[in-house]
């Protein structure tokens, strides 16, 4: 049996420098995780240094698969690139040599694996924010959705236009002389689309509501669940979701309720006018000691009214910023309590009585 010849040439290349080449591929196959591991052990302290949270297992699904394939790829083309393009397989197609289109399909690949990665690490930088933002401040969670979806855009469009250079061989710099007259033409037609987009960009800088505070814009009340770039998303009191225009959310008049400072709450207690002074008089003072329990901060009882059919009691109270149910469960209390009061009292709610006559003509 002969023994194999290295120096023998196959395809423009001695076969010692295929072995060379397989088996750098091979042993880079083979440690890339371990590659992949340290890298990330390195970001991982350059992120704890500027004080951030890292959750290590979120890492591996999100970055570590990409950047492990991105290594390989970038080491295992080389050593391909080392090698010799076999004259034989070199040959024109669409004007273009078929060792062109080989280097122009590895720069692609290599090009869109590096862009994806760069899209993986702003998702994982992204969780890594919004979990710190938890800790910190709930209103930057939705800077941070924001502008890793308008980050995203632009490393996308960024990738797009390197492929085209790299890749194509199209001079950039006309293509953008080009689409600056397309884009204004664009801009004309997507006003409403871009008046939406500066309106989000007011939204985030001025932030007049963040992601979970009750609103009520345009006769719609509900939680706000997501600001993207368009619009924000509001989940209603009737479960059902509504979108509704940045521009609208800027231009319309927006009633933060999360916001608020108290709740108020008012009663109108219409009593029977033949009720005596002396009795009303104490049938107010109950009412003045009833309100004063822990959630009620302020409160006011008056007469405020005497008409021929009644005297009009009103019983105005302020509460704690408390949740609703809550807030509703406190007002129950109160009016449970002023009937008790009434009865104790024996005093009678006014309420109209209308008496049917039926008459009857004799002749």
């Amino acid at each position: 049996m002969n023994e194999l010849n290295w120096n023998r040439l196959f395809l423009d290349n001695y076969l010692s420098q295929y072995f060379i080449v397989a088996s750098i591929v091979l042993f880079t196959f083979t440690i890339k995780k371990y590659v992949g591991q340290l890298v990330a052990k390195l970001f991982y302290k350059f992120l704890k240094r500027f004080g951030k949270k890292v959750d290590d297992k979120s890492f591996s699904p999100i970055v570590l698969k990409r950047l492990e394939l991105f290594l390989f790829l970038i080491i295992a083309f080389s050593a391909i690139d080392s090698l010799n393009f076999p004259k034989v397989l070199n040959t024109v197609i669409f004007k273009t040599d078929t060792k062109t289109i080989a280097n122009s399909i590895e720069l692609g690949i290599l090009i869109i694996v590096f862009f994806s990665l760069f899209l993986r690490f702003i998702d994982y930088l992204a969780g890594v924010l919004e979990s710190n933002a938890k800790l910190d401040l709930a209103e930057d969670n939705q800077l941070i959705v924001f502008f890793k979806d308008f980050l995203k855009v632009i490393v996308v469009i960024i990738g797009f236009l390197t492929i085209l250079q790299f890749v194509f061989q199209q001079n950039i710099s006309q293509i953008l002389a080009g689409l600056s007259i397309v884009g204004a033409a664009i801009a004309l037609s997507a006003r409403e689309s871009l008046e939406n987009l500066i309106a989000s960009f007011i939204i985030f800088f001025d932030k007049p509501f963040v992601t979970g505070d009750l609103l009520k814009v345009n006769n719609i009340t509900g939680f706000v669940e997501k600001i993207g770039l368009r619009s924000t998303r509001i989940r209603t009191l009737e479960k059902t979701t509504v979108s509704v225009p940045n521009k609208q959310m800027v231009d319309s008049v927006v009633d933060n309720l999360s916001l608020r400072t108290h709740r108020r709450c008012e009663i109108k207690l219409e009593i029977e006018s033949e009720t005596s002074s002396t009795v009303l008089e104490s049938l107010l003072n109950k009412c003045k000691e009833l309100l004063k329990v822990e959630e009620i901060t302020d409160s006011s009882v008056f007469l405020s009214d005497i008409t021929p059919s009644s005297l009009v009691i009103s019983i105005e109270f302020f509460t704690t910023p408390i949740a609703i149910k809550e807030y509703f469960l406190v007002k129950q209390t109160i009016n449970l309590k002023l009937l008790q009061t009434l009865e104790g009292l024996s005093i009678k709610i006014a309420g109209n009585q209308k008496e049917i006559k039926l008459s009857v003509n004799q002749q």
